[in-house]
């Protein structure tokens, strides 16, 4: 497989998505640097692998030192950066007239500059290298806006146009990009929404008909493993009951 042997940092990585995906890759031979806020979970992932294939670091990915920290610990150990995995991201679902600006600048700094500080973390050293793929979690918001969703959705399309941007400017340093866009999967994502009825139907619909973490950890593992001259741009996943 071609995932063996890269070097991967993958951001939001304590849960979810994040977590599946770091035990997918290492379970195939990747070398995995994870982040996220809660290092006594990064700890207990890293924990299930030998000695040194998955290394952790606290990492917030609304700062930018320490998002440039976590791809410099992986560089310094392993030699190179194959693959940055920005998958840290809120849901904080809210209708505009509620005016929870609070919430709206966690997203923008979470979902939107989050991803900014990791491209501005591995681009430089995959542009040296000449090589390098850079993933991001989208999401069918990315592509659909509900009521409830605009804020979240609207960083959500942000992504699209940074990463294709990013796609069309690296051509020729062989960087490929990938956006992930999942529908409904069952995550503690929910946990990030402050309406107390809002979260319980999020939930429920999520545990009921959602994807597993695994199924999309399972996308990133066939964007990756692929030869160098194909580049997967997009996955869009939806649970089968899924409508829109």
């Amino acid at each position: 497989m071609a995932i063996k042997d890269k070097v991967v940092v993958i951001t939001g990585a304590s849960s979810g998505i994040g977590q599946a995906t770091a035990e997918v890759l290492a379970s195939a031979g990747a070398n995995v640097v994870i982040g996220a806020r809660r290092i006594d979970r990064l700890k207990q992932i890293a924990g299930e692998f030998s000695d040194g294939q998955v290394l952790y670091q606290q990492t917030d990915v609304t700062q930018r030192d320490q998002v440039k920290s976590l791809v410099d610990l992986a560089v310094s150990k392993f030699g190179k950066l194959d693959v940055l995995y920005n998958n840290a991201g809120l849901m904080p679902l809210s209708q505009l007239a509620e005016l929870k600006v609070n919430e709206w600048d966690r997203m923008i700094d979470v979902n939107l500059k989050g991803v900014l500080y990791g491209i501005a973390a591995a681009l430089p050293i995959m542009i040296k290298q000449k090589h390098g793929h850079v993933i991001t979690t989208d999401s069918v918001a990315g592509h659909v806006v509900h009521p409830g969703t605009a804020v979240y959705a609207g960083t959500k399309y942000a992504i699209q146009a940074v990463m294709d941007g990013l796609r069309q400017e690296q051509v020729g340093n062989h960087i490929k990009t990938t956006m992930i866009s999942p529908g409904a999967v069952e995550t503690e994502l929910y946990r990030t929404i402050s309406d107390e009825t809002v979260r319980e139907q999020t939930k429920k619909q999520e545990q009921e008909n959602g994807l597993k973490p695994i199924d999309i950890a399972h996308a990133v593992a066939y964007a990756i493993d692929q030869p160098d001259d194909v580049a997967i741009n997009e996955i869009l996943l939806r649970p089968r009951s899924q409508k829109v």
